[in-house]
Formats: structure tokens, sequence, C-alpha cells
């Protein structure tokens, strides 16, 4: 078994996936686009920031029609559960 994680995006492209990025941010969108530093372009996506604010937890999305993403910020891509 080779597959290598590049084989595994190849699989969903043009698909909806789930990004969970390094800091308190995660994206769901359609998979247009990657290369080998793991740089990722999404279409239709939705961006759900998360801040702690005066001890409570606030959320704020973003819609975007298209979004580059840098591959060191990626730390999981998988595909949603729901939306």
């Amino acid at each position: 078994m080779s597959d290598t994680p590049l084989d595994l995006l190849k699989l969903n492209l043009d698909e909806r996936v789930y990004v969970k990025l390094r800091d308190a941010r995660e994206l769901v969108g359609t998979l247009q686009a990657f290369d080998s530093h793991c740089n990722i372009v999404l279409s239709d996506s939705k961006e759900t920031i998360y801040e702690l604010v005066e001890g409570d937890l606030k959320t704020t999305e973003r819609f975007s029609e298209m979004i580059f993403v840098r591959g060191g910020l990626v730390a999981l891509v998988t595909t949603p559960e729901d939306e």
C-alpha cells in the first residue's frame, strides 16, 4: 500500500471537505486544488472562527466563494460529518 496523504486528497477533489486549522478556525468547502505543501483552494466555503471573549466562547462564521489556505496552517483534512 503506497497511498500518500496527497493521494488521499486527490480522491476528494471536487468533493466537500472539512479542514481544521492550527489556530481556532475550521473550514468546510469544496476542494478545488492542492499542492505538495498542502496549500489548499476551497470553493463555496464556510469558515468558523472560535474566540474566547470574557470567558465565553464566541463563534463567527464567514462565507467565501473561493479561499486559499496556506499548508502550514492545515492540521486536518477529512470529509465533513454533516453541514
